[in-house]
């Protein structure tokens, strides 16, 4: 069996065949006619016969340099189509984008920044996944995740930048209220239904700054646990009680007067959200796209409350 030729070479004898001209086909691939010329050579030392007869005033390509020609030149020419079809190849993003995101924040905020993403760039095709999971994103070959976090990400493997703050607040429905009283101060969440997210740390509220984790600790015995923000959301509405969601995800039903916010100078969290993907020296053009629209986006619509 042969050794297999150098698409390089089998390049340089398709430009050389295509022009007649070891001089034009030199300026045409951007090479020395000297890296032309032994190129050829050296393809003809493998093949073990002549492809080009050379004169000092012409080239003439033989019958096994025609022969070469027709079996090589349609598949040069599709390798090299390929090559300059790849995703992010080109300056404009390009490829499939793979995101996660949590449920609540992918279906309130994510929804409508990947319609707009999708419209302004028709060339990248977008994943969503929705998890409260902590997805492993090398491991899964996912390209971002949006994330919140009340401290800064610590991972070397990771990239991670600052686009927002969010803020969980609490809140209960009027009819709640209006059946078991307002709540004034953190004290009186004790003689409330407190409904609770499984998993969630001991109810402290703050003045929103970054530092939640100071603020005072309310001790509150929950009626209703459930893994699912959502669930809570329509618990809330339903009347069970006084329960905190993140401000983003309760906004709309506030301006629908379904949800009152309780006690509505303190929030229960807060923390960053964050724009992650992996770390690597050539980020891909689709991501840097994703993360500058999505900074767009939220400053339109902010998820949470200002700096402090």
């Amino acid at each position: 069996m042969p050794p297999p030729v150098d698409l390089n070479l089998l390049r340089a004898f398709v430009g050389v065949y295509d022009v007649g001209s070891f001089s034009v086909a030199a300026a045409k691939l951007g090479v020395p006619r000297s890296t032309l010329s032994r190129a050829i050579a050296t393809l003809e030392e493998q093949l073990g016969v002549t492809l080009f007869q050379r004169t000092t005033r012409r080239v003439a390509a033989t019958d096994a340099a025609a022969a070469l020609y027709g079996r090589v030149a349609p598949h040069v020419a599709a390798m090299d189509a390929s090559f300059s079809d790849l995703p992010d190849a080109e300056q404009a993003p390009s490829g499939t984008l793979r995101v996660t995101a949590t449920a609540e924040f992918g279906s309130m905020i994510l929804a409508e920044a990947v319609a707009r993403f999708t419209q302004r760039f028709p060339k990248v095709h977008v994943e969503v996944r929705l998890s409260m999971a902590m997805v492993d994103l090398v491991k899964e070959k996912i390209d971002v995740a949006i994330r919140f976090a009340g401290k800064p990400l610590r991972d070397s493997t990771l990239v991670a930048r600052k686009i927002g703050r969010v803020a969980a607040c609490l809140y209960a429905s009027p009819q709640y209220l209006a059946r078991r009283g307002t709540p004034r101060t953190p004290a009186d969440l004790r003689a409330h239904d407190w409904v609770d997210f499984i998993g969630s740390p001991a109810l402290r509220l703050s003045d929103g700054s970054q530092r939640a984790e100071v603020g005072a600790k309310v001790d509150v015995a929950p009626r209703l646990r459930a893994d699912s923000l959502w669930f809570m959301l329509e618990a809330l509405k339903a009347g069970a009680g006084v329960g905190q969601l993140p401000s983003f995800l309760a906004d709309p039903d506030v301006a629908a007067g379904k949800l009152v916010p309780v006690l509505p100078r303190l929030v229960a969290l807060a923390g960053t959200v964050y724009f992650v993907h992996p770390a690597s020296k050539q980020v891909s053009p689709r991501v840097t796209a994703f993360r500058d629209l999505l900074v767009e986006l939220l400053r339109q619509r902010p998820v949470g409350p200002p700096e402090r």
